[in-house]
């Protein structure tokens, strides 16, 4: 049914209208409703009632067992997969857009943005909210701490027990146990493993 649906570009139009609110750009009311059905939550995940969940049922969303959301989040899985694994906490005012894998035992502060999604502009005859979207999932290891204030862009990979900077762009992947700063980030210190200890870059 699903693969009918797409091959059928009327008929996909039309369902999608049916889920979205075209000018809201967020599921329909009747479709919020239903959520608890098609996203998986593990035993004692939190997400408070303030979080803003523009959550659809032709895509998939799972948040881990005792994961939090914080409030005034965004969790959208509209244009891509959304998971986020087990003792995770997604801090006040993130914004997740999928495709997003986020870890086990992240900790991410306030005002958050991760976003798999690129706007395209190139055809300067289009506007720009014509011309569609690209999508490139962003993955976030475990055991990973991103700062308040910072960015992850399309298509990066933050490997384990990585620490993103406050404030950062992050436009290249960070590789594991390494520190990295700045706009755009850069990597600032690495563990040693031969030393034992945290080394500058």
């Amino acid at each position: 049914m699903k693969a009918y649906i797409y091959q059928n570009k009327s008929l996909k139009r039309f369902v999608h209208w049916l889920i979205m609110s075209p000018v809201r750009t967020r599921p329909r009311w009747y479709v919020r409703m239903l959520q608890f059905l098609y996203v998986k939550r593990g035993r004692g995940s939190v997400i408070y009632s303030s979080v803003r969940r523009d959550l659809v049922p032709f895509r998939r969303c799972s948040i881990g067992s005792s994961s939090v959301i914080e409030s005034f989040s965004a969790l959208n899985n509209a244009v891509g997969d959304l998971f986020i694994g087990d003792h995770t906490r997604i801090g006040i005012g993130n914004t997740i857009i999928g495709p997003v894998t986020i870890g086990n035992h992240v900790n991410i502060g306030q005002h958050v943005l991760i976003s798999g999604l690129n706007h395209q502009y190139e055809d300067i005859e289009i506007t720009i909210a014509d011309q569609g979207v690209t999508v490139v999932a962003v993955c976030v290891a475990d055991d990973v701490w991103i700062g308040g204030n910072a960015v992850i862009l399309a298509g990066v990979s933050i490997g384990q027990h990585a620490v993103i900077g406050a404030g950062s762009v992050v436009t290249k992947d960070v590789p594991a146990y390494s520190v990295a700063v700045g706009n755009p980030a850069k990597v600032v210190k690495v563990y040693d493993f031969s030393l034992n200890c945290w080394v500058k870059v």
